[in-house]
């Protein structure tokens, strides 16, 4: 019966309405209700929990678990809105450690159900049977006792017709349950989970000691893929996990989980995180892919920002932001966690060597070469000394650096004087040229930067370039900090610019075509976020002017040199503006291909 005010217009909705539509919000679809009841199970300690569900579950949901049970007060209790042991007060809210704690799950899912639970206490000498039918009081019963409690959830949305109309089809809905399945499993690899559909048992994760373990019961293409693991730190945070190296990353978004605390959530702050992390890493049109686990102090995030608890709020956002960025980026690098930014130099004399992501650096400190200098001094870098082979691609961006053989590189040809045809490891690989070199530069380029170690060289004509009178004084404006990165130009007359020097380690550019897109690059400074922000585009520029251009003949030596320094600096797959450096097919591929799996 509607109760209304004494001017009539406002109505107070009948109790049945409130808790329909209060439920609206927590039980959306199956899978919902069976989230709900897990995460009950979870928090009464179970070491097992299944799952057995009918028709997608709108026949049927039926949750065991063999944790703690309830009392015969305590369960009728439980099926009262907002009841619940998990919360005392206000100031509990402020520090979450349980999965529930809004006391609103059980009588939510009442409301449009019916329910059957059967529960015990360990000490109970006899069970509690509780049924329930679309939100009418309970009837209580007797049972055996049996250990823990059992949920059983039948004819789903029978008094919400519009709700049940606008569900999705049974294998689809068994798939949205299957998902809350796998993420409760991933979240939780010391609990034993199974699930059953219409009798047939389609999920069944044994307890495992690691995350690990468990992600490779989920996942287990993800784990035979090449995965690295993450792990950083910070006061009151800490991620762990596994991410997809870049050199197997897909186009799939699968798997995207991400785990606060051990609950399943969305979060914009952390997925951009993430894909800052991987930067020029992953391939342009290829997805992160990566289960991670974030643990942060429960009074630093908030996880009552949603009835569904998907989101959550930190109150260090940045801070978290700045922890997962790092150990992405850590990750890929194969570096030793720092505080900080994640590239640091190494010390001179440190040796470089060719472990897959390795990274060799440039020493803190470098000698600018002395004016007038016709060529840069080859130890103007640090001690890193100059190959006594320095081959003739090197010369168009010569740099001092240390070669780093490998028996694992076997150079082959070259097509259409463009593609390098190599063999690393098992795998047939073939190199864009230009971009792989593009790469390589760019990360010397950077690295010497972030030491503060950009030294110059002069050329040895300074080049004019004739320009518009806004582009010179564009590039007038920010002369000083150009020089900062080598580069030194000079204002001659109105329009004209003088290129006196570049950084150490570039080799001769194309000058007008250099500064057109560095012009382009100085006219987003203004936007930019970060001084990195800046520098970045520059040096990619720079490295792209001084790479070894395609079309061009290149030799076997040549070639098995480019691949190495490609190695050495990790095996990105993209160059610094986001195209492709290089495909690869393993040998399990090339079996595939040629019908040779299973001989």
């Amino acid at each position: 019966m509607l109760t209304t005010s004494s001017s009539g217009k406002i109505r107070i909705l009948p109790g049945d309405v409130v808790s329909r539509i209060a439920a609206g919000e927590v039980v959306e679809r199956p899978a919902a209700v069976v989230k709900e009841l897990i995460e009950n199970s979870l928090d009464a300690q179970s070491k097992t929990i299944s799952v057995e569900i009918k028709d997608g579950g709108l026949a049927s949901i039926r949750v065991t678990d063999d944790g703690e049970g309830m009392s015969r007060a305590d369960a009728p209790q439980a099926f009262e809105r907002h009841a619940t042991s998990k919360l005392r007060s206000d100031q509990d809210l402020w520090s979450i450690r349980t999965m529930g704690f809004r006391g609103e799950a059980l009588p939510s899912i009442a409301s449009v159900s019916n329910v059957r639970l059967v529960t015990a206490m360990q000490s109970d000498p006899v069970g509690t049977e509780l049924q329930m039918r679309g939100g009418a009081a309970p009837q209580v019963f007797d049972a055996a006792p049996i250990v823990g409690t059992r949920i059983e959830v039948t004819d789903l949305f029978h008094n919400q017709p519009a709700r049940k109309k606008f569900l999705k089809s049974v294998p689809t809905e068994s798939s949205h349950i299957t998902r809350v399945v796998q993420q409760a499993a991933l979240a939780w690899p010391g609990v034993h989970f199974k699930l059953t559909c219409n009798g047939q048992e389609t999920l069944n994760y044994p307890a495992v000691a690691t995350d690990r373990d468990r992600i490779g019961q989920v996942y287990p293409r993800f784990m035979l893929d090449q995965t690295v693991p993450v792990e950083a730190g910070q006061p009151g945070a800490r991620i762990t996990g596994m991410i997809v190296d870049p050199n197997h990353a897909k186009a799939s978004r699968t798997p995207q989980e991400l785990f606060v605390n051990r609950r399943p959530v969305r979060s914009a702050a952390v997925s951009h995180a993430i894909v800052e992390g991987y930067g020029s890493f992953l391939p342009k049109g290829q997805q992160p892919q990566f289960v991670l686990f974030l643990e942060v102090d429960p009074d630093r995030v908030d996880v009552n920002v949603h009835p569904s608890k998907r989101e959550v709020r930190f109150a260090e956002q940045e801070a978290i932001h700045q922890l997962v960025r790092r150990a992405v980026r850590q990750a890929l690098s194969r570096n030793e966690p720092v505080a900080g930014e994640s590239f640091v130099p190494r010390e001179p004399g440190e040796s470089v060597v060719n472990k897959g992501l390795s990274r060799a650096w440039f020493p803190a400190q470098a000698t600018a070469p002395s004016a007038g200098a016709a060529q840069a001094d080859p130890q103007a870098i640090g001690s890193i000394p100059t190959s006594a082979d320095q081959l003739a691609f090197v010369n168009e961006a010569a740099e001092p650096y240390v070669r780093v053989p490998s028996s694992d590189v076997v150079a082959f040809g070259q097509l259409h004087h463009t593609y390098l045809v190599v063999q690393v490891g098992g795998a047939l690989t073939i190199l864009d040229q230009h971009t792989a070199h593009e790469r390589v530069l760019f990360e010397r380029l950077y690295r010497a930067w972030v030491a503060r170690g950009m030294a110059s060289q002069p050329l040895l004509i300074p080049e004019s370039v004739e320009l518009s009178a806004p582009h010179a004084a564009l590039l007038q404006r920010y002369q000083s900090d150009l020089a900062n990165l080598g580069l030194e130009l000079e204002p001659f007359g109105l329009s004209t610019v003088l290129v006196r020097s570049v950084p150490l380690g570039v080799g001769a550019i194309n000058a007008p075509a250099f500064l057109q897109d560095l012009l382009e690059d100085l006219s987003l400074w203004g936007q930019a976020s970060s001084l990195e922000a800046r520098v970045r585009p520059v040096l990619a520029s720079l490295a792209c002017h001084s790479a070894v251009r395609a079309g061009r003949s290149m030799g076997l030596p040549e070639i098995q040199q480019l691949t190495e320094d490609w190695l050495v600096e990790g095996k990105i797959q993209t160059c610094p503006h986001g195209r492709r450096t290089v495909f690869q097919l393993t040998g399990d591929e090339l079996e595939k291909l040629f019908g040779r799996v299973g001989w």
